[in-house]
């Protein structure tokens, strides 16, 4: 009994109030130099996204056929591309539509995978029997294949809420999967017994109790699939079949790169690198806090 350090023990401070898994998660996260990177990256992108004016002065669509494929020169430090647009000017300003329909995509995908996944893994019987049933046909079907195929019926009347919707509709299965399961995990808990048995009702429980306990995971997916949609983005406005023409992006700009390629590779290099440093940073993003959230990481 002398051996236990039972005096180290009593002499413990157990008053304080108990840490909760975010205070848990946010001193894991401070402590990591990766986090720090990518929130530095990611708040870059986000000040450049909304104001593009505070880092160049020059018009996006101004474009001089004498300057095509001009060489850097004072205001304009990237050059110039085939049409004779201002290169630098471009990837700043295409840092707005590429983050916009990745952010919104992302609140999309989350308001319709949490409510039928919550939905399905709350209520159960025929109801998750039938929402899961819907979620597997749209799970089965790639993003980027049913959002070729649906852009082209609109592709006279395309503009970014109609990639957002596109990429809206098809791209919430995983989230589902995700919240049905973690929903269901949940609601077995001794203290949504305990709500119940007080008189809580079935709404309250399910918006108070089991969904802030199902959040973790959820914004786990959502950062790692913001920066999916933004590659989904660009990708369909490579294949000249996303944003329009009128609408200045990064998937736009690598198209219109292409034919320059073999002449002046550096036209690509500045699109193509800001869109994968973007992408990067919400991935690194999601990488940490998918670690700082997960017990069994965290238990290691």
């Amino acid at each position: 009994m002398d051996e236990t350090g039972l005096g180290a023990v009593d002499a413990v401070q157990d008053t304080g109030a108990p840490s909760s898994l975010w205070s848990e998660a946010w001193h894991k996260l401070r402590r990591r130099p990766l986090f720090w990177v990518s929130t530095l990256i990611i708040t870059a992108v986000m000040v450049l996204a909304l104001f593009p004016s505070w880092f160049t002065s020059v018009d996006p669509r101004f474009c001089e056929l004498s300057n095509s494929l001009g060489e850097r020169a004072p205001g304009h430090p990237f050059g110039f591309d085939r049409q004779g647009c201002d290169i630098f000017s471009r990837t700043m300003y295409g840092a707005r539509a590429s983050v916009l329909v990745g952010v919104l995509t992302t609140v999309a995908v989350v308001v319709i995978g949490v409510t039928v996944g919550a939905i399905a893994g709350f209520v159960g019987g025929w109801a998750d029997t039938l929402l899961s049933r819907v979620t597997d046909i749209f799970f089965a079907i790639p993003l980027v294949l049913a959002a070729i195929v649906v852009m082209q019926v609109f592709s006279d009347s395309r503009s970014m809420w109609t990639v957002i919707a596109v990429l809206g509709v098809f791209g919430w299965p995983p989230i589902a999967r995700i919240t049905r399961g973690t929903v269901m995990s949940i609601k077995n808990n001794d203290y949504i017994t305990a709500a119940t048995a007080l008189g809580v009702s079935r709404f309250s429980t399910l918006m108070r109790h089991i969904l802030p306990n199902a959040a973790a995971p959820i914004i786990v997916y959502a950062t790692v699939a913001l920066g999916t949609f933004i590659v989904a983005e660009a990708t369909l406005s490579f294949l000249g079949i996303g944003l329009p023409p009128s609408v200045t992006s990064w998937g736009g700009d690598i198209s219109k790169a292409q034919a320059s390629l073999r002449s002046n590779a550096t036209v690509l290099f500045y699109p193509a690198g800001a869109l994968a440093t973007t992408v990067l940073g919400f991935i690194m993003l999601g990488d940490v806090v998918r670690d700082a959230l997960d017990p069994k990481v965290r238990n290691r």
